[in-house]
């Protein structure tokens, strides 16, 4: 990255800017840098969010990928650095633990988009570098109205400290039809 007269970090020449990638996955991490790479980008990596704090500060990346969970605690704080030092930074949030409640914990911490892994490398393209033009197609399996009851339903309880009669409360809910619930598993996609 090369610093501009005005200041700012501007892309290197012939490049897409640069891209720091937080992962604590070292294969995924490696695979993702190199293809990335491939796309155009300059980019770093960490493993760890004492690493990826360390980065973000010492050379604030134009875009960067990072996972919700590492070994030494959550990106979120990676990405809220990052919203500190280089607000223009586009993040983008992966995770293996996807659910409503820490998608919208992610985009308000600062992360423009969030994605389940696996996600390829295309797919993170297209949320990283924004497009102009048409809408993309919808997804081939949205989610079922059934599931998104369910993970607002979660997002609401997690929001309510985990209490379930101030859920049952906000949601206009019976407390026993909310535990009955709370106490299923995730509705099943693909039925």
């Amino acid at each position: 990255m090369t610093n501009g007269t005005d200041g700012e970090n501007k892309p290197a020449p012939g490049t897409r800017g640069t891209l720091l990638i937080v992962d604590d996955d070292a294969p995924l991490r490696r695979r993702l840098a190199l293809s990335m790479e491939r796309k155009g980008f300059v980019v770093e990596t960490a493993e760890s969010v004492a690493q990826g704090i360390g980065m973000a500060q010492t050379n604030p990346p134009d875009y960067a990928i990072v996972d919700l969970k590492l070994a030494d605690g959550s990106g979120l704080n990676v990405v809220s650095t990052l919203q500190q030092v280089r607000p223009e930074t586009r993040v983008i949030m992966l995770t293996g633990y996807g659910n409503i409640a820490t998608a919208v914990a992610a985009v308000k911490a600062g992360a423009v988009d969030y994605l389940p892994k696996p996600a390829d490398p295309d797919q993170i393209e297209a949320a990283l570098v924004p497009h102009e033009g048409p809408l993309p197609d919808p997804p081939e399996n949205p989610m079922s109205a059934d599931r998104v009851r369910w993970e607002h339903i979660q997002r609401v309880y997690e929001q309510c400290g985990r209490n379930v009669s101030e859920t049952a409360r906000r949601l206009n809910m019976h407390r026993r039809t909310l535990q009955r619930i709370l106490n299923k598993y995730a509705p099943r996609e693909g039925n």
